[in-house]
């Protein structure tokens, strides 16, 4: 299957030094409806070789910012498009922190065995084509000048659901073998979706992981067992995370199990 890249084409010869701090001008937006808007940032590219997809919400500004200025300077090297489109997608890689609590998660559960690796960080080592990170809604959104956080329902909006149903679909059917991690109840809400439409199989699916972030210390510490549940505040909701960390596990062991 070929991906389409005929919207990269047509907004890639729009981009300028000007352009990539512009997000907010019409040359860069895709669709609108009211103060919901879909910009263009150049997230196009699939690691086609994926054992794993790392889902998020959307593109933030500064993301898609970098995205931008990245696939210019690969342009004006001469580059082709998919390669100025790979170029582009490395600066949205998750690097520090992020990766240390993701990875340190991932190897909990099971998933580094499974794949048959010592440590899963293996797969975010420089030129991997392990990993593929994209969004449910592949391109930055924005309510007004805002990064979108999920609100309205991205299912429940028509403009939004039609991006979930184009190109994360597209994405679906160029990895059919992937396990799929969402980073939240939304990006997960849209894997499912597409699970019931029978694009993704909803046991690769690979949900309930809390977010890496550092503003997440204290959940990823939980889910770790690196800090007591009594410990933990009451907005952490420990048990949570413990029946989650206990539901992955069993979900990544019965994957090795089918696959051995």
């Amino acid at each position: 299957m070929e991906q389409d890249l005929s919207l990269a084409t047509t907004y890639l010869a729009r981009i300028s030094p000007t352009t990539s701090a512009e997000l907010d001008g019409q040359a860069m937006t895709i669709a609108q409806d009211g103060a919901l808007r879909v910009a263009y940032a150049p997230f196009d590219h699939i690691a086609r070789d994926a054992r794993v997809v790392i889902v998020g919400i959307t593109p933030g500004r500064v993301q898609a910012t970098k995205a931008l200025s990245a696939a210019l300077e690969a342009l004006e090297m001469g580059i082709s498009i998919p390669e100025a489109l790979a170029e582009a997608k490395l600066t949205g890689s998750f690097s520090g922190p992020l990766r240390t609590n993701l990875v340190a998660m991932l190897d909990a559960i099971g998933l580094a065995e499974h794949l048959g690796v010592e440590t899963t960080a293996e797969l975010f080592r420089p030129g991997s084509q392990d990993v593929h990170f994209t969004s449910a809604l592949r391109y930055p959104v924005f309510m007004g000048r805002q990064n979108y956080n999920g609100t309205p329902d991205m299912l429940r909006t028509p403009l939004l659901r039609r991006m979930i149903e184009t190109y994360l679909e597209e994405e679906a059917r160029m990895l059919p073998n992937a396990l799929w991690l969402p980073l939240g109840p939304r990006p997960e809400a849209a894997l499912r979706h597409l699970a019931r439409q029978g694009l993704i199989d909803g046991k690769r699916i690979v949900g309930g992981l809390p977010h890496p972030s550092g503003a997440n210390a204290e959940r990823v510490a939980v889910f770790l067992g690196r800090k007591s549940p009594e410990m933990a505040s009451r907005q952490t909701n420990a048990a949570k995370l413990l029946s989650a960390f206990k539901a992955l596990s069993a979900q990544i062991a019965a994957l090795k199990a089918v696959s051995a």
